[in-house]
C-alpha cells in the first residue's frame, strides 16, 4: 500500500487529500476508489487514515481528505461545520478522481463514518457517479442537533437563541466557538461526564490514542443553525438507488448512530447488507482493531462486488 498526498480545488481554494493505492500488481487496470466521508471535528489521519489504508491493503483505493474550512484543507472562516459543504467537499473529491490515472474513474464509491455517514448518503443522493454506498456508526446530525440532549427547549428555541449569538457576533465582530468534547478527561470528570459513549470519545480525541494537533475541538457557533435544519436522510426513498452497506455497533449509546443506521437501511430502496459488530461501542469503531477490520472485511467484499469493472 502507498500513500500519495493530493490538493484538491474547490473553487477559491483547495482541499488537503491523501490518496491510499493499493499495491502495483504490474500491468493491472486501475483499481475502484472509495471516498471517505468523515467524522465530525475530525482531520484525514485520524479515522479516515485506519479504514483507508485497511481497505487499500485489501484492493481498494481510498481518498481520505480535511473537510473545507478544518485541518490542512483551505476556506475562512475557520473550523466551520457546514452539513451541505461536506456533501458539496465529497464531490468535489470525486472530480479528482476522474481525472488521474491511478484509479478507475467509473468505479468509485463512498464511505462515511459517523457524522460522515450522513453527509455520504445525502450527497449520493443526487450525484450518481457514486455507484455504491458504505456507512459505518452513521449519524444524522440535523437529527443529533434536534434532539433534547442538544435542544432542551425544541429546535424553535434553539434557533431563536442562535439567532441572536449570530447577531451579537456580527455587532462585535468575533466570531464564538464551541468545544464539541470537554478538552481533556479531567474537564470531563469536572463536568459530571461518566457516560460510555462520551467518555470512549474523550479518550480517543483528546489523548494521545487518537488526537491529532490539527483536529481542534472546535467549532463555529453559527454552524449549529445549520445543523439544526438539516436532515441527512430526506429524500433518500426515491434518491438513494445505489447499493448500501449499514455496519453498525452492536452497543448503543447516546450517539444515536444505531437508531440512525436502522432507519436508513429501512428507508433505502437498494439495501444490500447489513452488518452488526458485537460487542463494539460507536467509538471503538473508529480505531480498535478488533472491530475495525471485522467492518472493513465486509465493506472490501462490498465494494469490490458493487465497484466490479462493467
Amino acid at each position: 500500500m502507498t500513500t500519495k498526498p493530493m490538493r484538491i480545488s474547490r473553487g477559491s481554494f483547495d482541499l488537503a487529500a491523501v490518496l491510499h493505492l493499493p499495491d502495483d500488481d504490474g500491468g493491472a487496470p486501475p483499481p475502484p476508489a472509495v471516498v471517505l466521508s468523515t467524522p465530525g471535528s475530525s482531520v484525514k489521519e485520524q479515522i479516515g487514515a485506519n479504514y483507508a489504508s485497511r481497505l487499500a491493503a485489501r484492493g481498494v483505493a481510498a481518498l481520505v481528505f480535511d473537510p473545507a474550512y478544518q485541518g490542512e484543507s483551505g476556506g475562512e472562516p475557520r473550523d466551520l461545520e457546514d452539513p451541505y459543504r461536506r456533501g458539496e467537499d465529497i464531490s468535489y473529491a470525486i472530480d479528482a478522481l476522474q481525472v488521474i490515472p491511478d484509479v478507475d474513474p467509473d468505479r468509485i464509491g463512498v464511505l462515511g463514518i459517523c457524522a460522515g455517514g450522513g453527509y455520504a448518503v445525502h450527497t449520493a443522493r443526487t450525484d450518481h457517479r457514486i455507484r455504491a454506498v458504505g456507512t459505518v456508526v452513521a449519524g444524522n446530525m440535523g437529527d443529533s442537533w434536534r434532539s433534547e440532549a442538544f435542544a432542551p427547549d425544541g429546535p424553535a428555541a434553539a434557533l431563536d437563541r442562535l439567532a441572536a449569538d449570530r447577531t451579537r457576533e456580527v455587532r462585535s465582530d468575533q466570531l464564538e466557538r464551541l468545544n464539541w468534547l470537554p478538552d481533556t478527561p479531567d474537564d470531563a470528570a469536572a463536568a459530571g461526564i461518566t457516560d460510555i459513549d462520551n467518555t470512549q470519545a474523550i479518550g480517543y480525541y483528546r489523548t494521545p490514542r487518537g488526537g491529532h494537533p490539527r483536529s481542534t475541538n472546535r467549532r463555529l457557533a453559527r454552524s449549529d443553525a445549520l445543523l439544526l435544519g438539516y436532515d441527512a436522510f430526506h429524500l433518500v426513498d426515491p434518491l438513494l438507488t445505489q447499493p448500501l452497506q449499514v455496519i453498525l455497533a452492536g452497543r448503543r449509546g447516546v450517539t444515536g448512530s444505531y437508531e440512525a443506521g436502522m432507519k436508513l437501511w429501512q428507508l433505502a430502496p437498494n439495501p444490500v447488507d447489513l452488518m452488526i459488530v458485537e460487542g463494539a461501542g460507536h467509538y471503538e469503531m473508529y480505531d480498535v482493531a478488533e472491530y475495525v477490520d471485522q467492518a472493513v472485511d465486509r465493506l472490501a467484499e462490498f465494494y469490490q462486488a458493487h465497484l466490479a469493472a462493467r
